[in-house]
């Protein structure tokens, strides 16, 4: 239980940090989405640029098994080295938005 709420804490604060960044075009509101019960974390984007609406996920997180997976990381570097310098292992991250065939790999969990 230790784990999980520390990686949770580890997760939040990361996105929190990134939502301090609105975009520089548009009308953008930056959003955080917490769901510790299904461990689900996402940040996302949405308003209007000109007469375009915006809305989308810019980083979802989840925690499945006790592992850290990335579904979507649309940051220009990646959170996955920030989530290592935190202190989560490598061997407990996957990065969901590779292929189970391509995860081996990457220096993180294949699942």
């Amino acid at each position: 239980m230790e784990k999980l709420a520390t990686y949770q804490d580890i997760i939040k604060r990361i996105l929190r940090e990134y939502a301090q960044w609105k975009p520089t075009y548009g009308d953008i509101e930056v959003e955080t989405v917490f769901d510790d019960v299904q461990g689900h974390y996402e940040m996302l984007y949405m308003g209007w640029e000109d007469r375009c609406r915006v809305h989308g996920t810019v980083i979802h997180v989840d925690i499945r098994n006790g592992k850290v997976w990335v579904q979507f990381d649309g940051t220009e570097n990646g959170i996955t080295d920030e989530l290592v310098a935190s202190g989560i292992p490598p061997e407990h991250i996957v990065l969901g938005f590779h292929s189970p065939y391509k995860r081996r790999f990457t220096p993180y969990a294949v699942q």
